[in-house]
Parts: C-alpha cells; structure tokens; sequence
C-alpha cells in the first residue's frame, strides 16, 4: 500500500455503520471465532465467481492450485487472509465495504435484542453484515483487492471508528487480500492449530481449498469435498447439521434433510434442508427468489437459477448435475430444457418432503409456524401445484386448539353445511372475539381464522377443497338458515321494516345497504362486504395501501333481537331522528371489526355526551 498522503482518500461511513460496528464488536463479543468463518465464505465465494467467469473469459482463470489462504504472524500480530479470487475494483471496495446496503442497523440492533444467545451468530451472515466481524478481533483491518482482468490494485483501511480511507496499491494477482491487526485479548487466531479447528468447524464443506500457513508450510485445514455426492450411508447427521450450517449461515440444527440422487432422463445429485428457525428479514420482507445453489460437476455456477418456486425459497442447498455444459451462461440457463426438467424434479421432491412432514402434526406445526405465510403464497400464484399445497395448509380454529387442515375442517362439517367458512384478519386472538363469528358459533360451525396479510388474497384462487368451496363469514352471503341453531336465540325480533329504511337514509353513501341478519347472537351489528367483490380484511388492506377508491362500501347488518336495535325501532315509530344514532351504530360495528371509527375525535365527543346523559339519569 503505498503510504504517500496525497494519494490516500478518506471517506465516512455510510449511513450508522460506526453503531452497526459497535452492535457486532460488542453485542456477538462470546461468538467471536464467526469472523473466520464470514471470511472464508467471501473469499471462497470470490474464489468461485472467478473460476465461472473464466469458463467465458479465458483471460480471468485463476492461477493453478488456487485457494484460501491463512497466515497467522505472531511477530506482527497480524492474521492475513488471502484469496485468488474475482478481486474488487475502487468503486466496489466503497460499496462493499464502506455502505450498508440492504441492511437496517436499526433492523440489525432490534432483531439482535430479541434473539437467543444461541442464535445471535445466524445474525450476521443474514443481516449481510459479514466483513465487519472481523472487528470483534482487530482493531484495525486492511483489505488490498485488485479485480481480475484489471492492473490496478487499491487498499481499503479501517479502525471501524467512522472513516475508511483508499489509496492506490499493488498486487501481483488479482484477488483480495485483508489483513486484521488483532486486538490484545485475540492471541489464540495467531495459534494455527485454533485456527484450523475453527475452519473445519465451520467451513469443512467449502469446495475451495483453505489452508493455514504453520511452521513455514500451507497445511489443508478443510476437507473440501462435495458432501451432497456422497451416499446416505456414508454421512451422519453432524455431517448434515455441518453442511447447513455453513451453506445457510444458520446456526441452529435443520428442521428436515432430504438427500438424494435423481436418474433417468436428467441425472443430479440433491441435498435440501427446510431450516429450524425464520429467518430474519432485515429489510421487511424476505427475497422473493430461490437461492438454492446449482453446481456443475461439482463447481458451484450459481444460487440465481430459481431451482424451487418462490413459495418454497424457505428451503436451503445444492443442486448438482453432469447434464450441463460448464460453461453454461446464467442467461442460457433460463432456456435449457434441462434445467426445466430439473426444476420440476426438485420441486416435485420438495413437495413430497412437505407433505411427509406435514403426517408429524406436532413436528410440521414448526415449520408451519417458520414459514406458513411463505406457503400460502403457492395457493394464490402456483397453478400447477395448488393442490398439492391446498392439503399443506394450516389454520388456527374457532372451534379446536393447536392448527387444523382443510382434511381435518372438512371431516367436521355439519350436515347440511356447503363451504368451508374462514374469517381473515390481524391477529387470530381478535378474530376468535369477532361479533363475525356469533351465528357460527351458535350452529356450532367451526370457522378458519387466518391472520397472515396474504390470506386476503389466496382463498379466491383455489377451487376448494374436497367439493367445498372457501367462503369468507364478512361477505355476507353465508346462508345459515339451513342449519338451525343449537339452543333457540333468546328475545323476540323488533319490528325493523320502518327502521331499515330509515338506517339507510341516515348513513347514506357510508354503507351499500342495511339488512337484518341471523348469524348475530349478543352484538347489536356487524358489517359484510357489499356484492361479490372482495371481503372486509381485503378490503381494509387496500385503504392502507391508499387504494380506498378500489374498495365499495360496506352493508350494515342489524340484530332484530338486539335491545339496541329494538329501542331504534321504537324511536323510528315514534317518529325520532336517529341519524346520529346510525352513525355511531356503524362506528361500532367498524371497531368491532379492526377499524377506527370514520371520525374518532367526533365519535369520542358522541360517547362522552351519551354517558354524562346516562349518568345524569342516574
């Protein structure tokens, strides 16, 4: 690195990056050996991008014998990293390590708050936060990268306190080099032997060579073999825990392994785990893309070919065939009919594996729990396999504790009941005390409860289940009168024919209509979604969207056996103004439903003055 000051550049860090720094040094301070393992991973990753650019680039292959390796100098106090890798040019040594992209420090430092000791180093691989790691160790980190195909090399340099600076260097290969001055107490990374048993720990699996400097000689301290080659026979279930592990950058044990060799008309080698534990979305929402790794003849080429549909992205691992060229192109494998008939026979396995998991009830509701929402996104957007994933489903009940299946709802059904009713909202403790769900209560008709934001969306893709068609209890249309109720609704029914008139007149465009309606027991109201459009929780996520104008008003059902609909009718007859009345009757019935009132302040203002007048007369 050249050391002249007119050529050194310094720059800030992007955005929190000095706080993200702190959270990793301080906050996974018990868990420093990951740093090795964060680094190894880049560096074997940078190794590979290298080796697959070159299958159309001759000019960038590495140099033979290439690999990872480790020098510990305990004259120096320095641990270096070296790799014969892609490299980076000036401009992605600033986006790669000076910015955080895609990760919120805020999200990082919340998540961090609330996970488990044990779960805190998953943290980092997925939160991208990777390379500063290697803070939790040294206190000052350089990193000399030159990109292949390139003559020029530049250094990047940190203390992790805010600034970076960049100077133009040297380097006689292409690839990265990053040196870590280590702190006082991080004496044992200068001991090859501690150094050696944390990359088998941790990166066994990794195809690149590693190998530490020890006694004047490079010493392999990684197996480097292709595990997903190897017989079930010849692995044990560390074997596999390890593997997942490091692929996934997981720390917890995988949920189900499935292992296999396909033959026939295309031939790979398979390994597949559905993880232990959700993973953690720092930016909301997880990618919506499958990063299963495709390997040919053992290189990796890529974790882009969307080898499972976005509905199973959930699922980690290795694809590995002879049936493609090596030098097969990201964009020409889009249009290989092998990778399609690969796709199809992974996917198809994937789902067999779903399935077997889901025979377990207690074992399945953890995943279900994990990754169920990501699920239910295959019923709205896979048509070739909704099906399948229809019998995969899981609900909460009104009626049943733990999760239930549409197999299972269905066996239950009442004689006389046609559908399969469910009720979509927020959160499924709200929903089991919706006014929605008197009348089904009554009959004794269990009723979906489904509380994950896509449930306003897929029940209208799928056909049904068993002949029984998906009905939700806001639209409205539920036909209870041919199941009786189990005990006889208590109180008779007011006269409505003057008040239902008179409560459309007063609500006006708020409401599409006013009826009556047998499916409440002890609320005055409740609102259904007007026509055959879309129901009260799809509707509610389109006004929170902005999308208010896509919605059409609600209808206001009343109970004639309700005292408080039974008083309105009494003041109709006598002839009393109730337009105050029905407003405050629709705000109730949008509370009880998840909704604010459409003027909360007015509304506050309506309740006060009916109470003081309440307790006024005593």
């Amino acid at each position: 690195m050249t050391t002249d000051d007119q050529t050194v550049e310094r720059h800030d860090f992007g955005a929190e990056v000095g706080r993200l720094l702190d959270l990793v040094v301080h906050s996974l301070y018990s868990e420093r050996e990951i740093f090795l393992r964060e680094l190894v991973a880049n560096a074997a990753d940078a190794t590979d991008r290298r080796r697959f650019e070159a299958l159309t680039n001759a000019a960038l292959t590495p140099p033979e014998g290439a690999c990872v390796r480790i020098v510990p100098d305990k004259g120096g106090r320095t641990l270096t990293i070296l790799d014969d890798g892609i490299g980076m040019d000036r401009a992605e040594l600033i986006a790669n390590l000076g910015t955080i992209a895609r990760s919120g420090t805020r999200a990082f430092g919340e998540t961090l708050k609330e996970a488990a000791p044990e779960q805190r180093v998953n943290l980092i691989g997925q939160f991208g936060v990777g390379f500063y790691s290697a803070f939790m160790v040294a206190d000052r980190v350089e990193v000399t990268s030159r990109k292949a195909g390139s003559d020029e090399a530049w250094t990047w340099a940190s203390e992790g306190a805010g600034q970076f600076t960049l100077a133009p260097a040297s380097r006689e290969q292409a690839g990265t080099e990053i040196v870590l001055h280590l702190k006082a107490d991080a004496d044992e990374y200068l001991d090859p032997m501690r150094l050696e048993a944390v990359v088998r720990k941790w990166a066994d699996h990794v195809t690149i060579p590693v190998m530490i400097a020890r006694d004047g000689e490079d010493v392999a301290a990684n197996e480097g073999t292709a595990l997903w080659r190897k017989s079930r026979s010849e692995l044990t279930e560390e074997n596999y825990t390890d593997f997942y592990r490091g692929i996934g950058l997981y720390f917890d044990a995988p949920a189900a392994t499935v292992h296999w060799r396909a033959e026939g008309m295309v031939e790979f080698h398979a390994l597949l785990f559905i993880p232990g534990m959700k993973p953690f979305e720092p930016g909301g929402e997880q990618e919506r893309v499958s990063r299963v790794r495709l390997h040919v003849k053992r290189m990796f080429i890529t974790d882009r070919a969307e080898l499972l549909p976005v509905w199973l992205r959930f699922m980690q691992g290795v694809v590995d065939t002879d049936d493609l060229p090596l030098n097969v192109s990201r964009e020409m494998l889009q249009a290989t009919p092998v990778l399609a008939r690969i796709r199809k026979a992974v996917t198809n396995r994937a789902i067999t594996e779903l399935k077997s998991q889901a025979k377990d009830a207690e074992g399945y509701a953890k995943i279900w729990n994990n990754f169920g929402s990501i699920i239910k996104e295959g019923a709205w957007e896979d048509a070739e396999h909704r099906a399948d994933i229809a019998g995969l489903l899981r609900f909460a009940s009104s009626t049943q504790d733990g999760l239930v299946s549409f197999a299972d709802y269905v066996a239950r059904m009442k004689d006389g009941q046609e559908a399969i009713y469910y009720l979509a909202g927020d959160d499924v403790a709200s929903l089991k005390r919706s006014s929605q769900l008197e009348g089904f209560r009554a009959r004794g008709i269990e009723v979906l409860l489904m509380a994950d934001s896509i449930d306003a969306f897929w029940p209208e893709r799928l056909d049904g289940f068993e002949g029984k068609t998906l009905v939700s209890v806001t639209q409205g249309a539920a036909d209870l009168a041919k199941i009786a109720p189990e005990s006889a609704p208590e109180g008779e029914a007011a006269e409505t024919e003057a008040l239902v008139p008179a409560l459309k007149a007063a609500l006006g465009d708020a409401v599409s209509d006013v009826r009556t309606t047998d499916r409440l027991v002890d609320s005055a109201v409740v609102l259904a979604a007007g026509g055959a459009g879309a129901d009260l929780q799809m509707q509610r996520l389109l006004r929170r969207a902005g999308r208010a104008g896509m919605t059409g008003a609600p209808v206001l059902e009343i109970n004639p056996r309700h005292g408080l609909i039974a008083a309105l009718a009494a003041q109709v007859a006598a002839g009393e103004d109730i337009e105050a009345s029905a407003g405050m009757l629709l705000d109730l019935a949008r509370i009880q439903d998840g909704d604010a009132p459409r003027d909360p302040a007015g509304f506050a203002r309506a309740v006060e003055a009916r109470l003081a007048a309440a307790l006024a007369r005593g």
